[in-house]
């Protein structure tokens, strides 16, 4: 750890060195303009790779840069940032050569990240003639990178929280990169707005209502079956003998 140490010493004398009120200015609180969801690959450092410091952008990494519904960590984060930090745009950033894509891509079996991976080949699943069509490897890879990435703006656009901040007068803005190792260069996908808002009509606020008026008109069909009286033992009508019964009733008539 030590070359750790050494570093950050060297580091914090050159902040203050440029700039003495650098560390006070940050102890007084963040207003990030970016929330930034990466890979947690260690050659993709978010701040160094878009030229941001520090305050500048809040950052969530996992592996393949997912958005997952069920992944109360990346909520979380996402959640924070919209609704308390106020960010001002939202990048979902892969980067060709991950190998959490790879790993999907393969029909090989790593253990418990394949649970993970299974977000990753439902995308494979979802664009499978466009993914089938290419031949070459490796391109079809850096094609699953950017599918990935579209798909995972896409999934932040379906979550509540971006539902609810697209109500407001200044809503985030979603943005899908992708990142070229070997070039060092970012490149916008441009995920549509209107790509986007197509998932309205499934995921947005006027479903929920449909439901809503559903769950409340079986709610009042309820109460009025429960406010019916319930009939007496005279009041039902009488038992029907089964089958069998009858069929026996029958054989009793005939030997009389």
């Amino acid at each position: 750890m030590e070359p750790i140490l050494d570093n950050n010493r060297k580091w914090v004398k050159e902040q203050r060195a440029a700039d003495p009120d650098f560390f006070n200015r940050l102890a007084d609180g963040q207003q990030p303009k970016y929330l930034f969801i990466g890979c947690s690959d260690s050659r993709v450092p978010a701040s160094a790779i878009t030229g941001t410091g520090p305050g500048e952008m809040f950052v969530h990494r996992n592996i393949a840069n997912m958005v997952v519904h069920t992944d109360f960590n990346m909520l979380s984060v996402l959640q924070y940032a919209v609704e308390v930090l106020g960010v001002q745009d939202i990048i979902v950033c892969g980067h060709y050569g991950c190998g959490g894509v790879a790993a999907a891509a393969s029909n090989k079996q790593y253990g418990l990240i394949d649970n993970w991976l299974t977000n990753i080949r439902d995308v494979i699943r979802v664009h499978e003639m466009e993914f089938l069509r290419i031949s070459d490897d490796d391109l079809r890879l850096r094609r699953l990178v950017e599918l990935n990435v579209i798909e995972q703006v896409r999934n932040l656009a379906k979550t509540s929280i971006i539902q609810n901040a697209r109500k407001t007068s200044k809503p985030p803005r979603l943005h899908g990169l992708v990142y070229d190792i070997k070039e060092g260069l970012l490149t916008d996908l441009d995920v549509e707005d209107d790509m986007i808002s197509e998932l309205n009509h499934i995921y947005g606020t006027s479903a929920q209502q449909y439901a809503a008026q559903v769950v409340e008109q079986e709610t009042d069909q309820s109460s009025l079956t429960a406010g019916k009286p319930e009939l007496t033992d005279e009041q039902s009508e009488p038992e029907k003998p089964r089958k069998g019964e009858q069929r026996v009733a029958r054989q009793n008539q005939q030997a009389d």
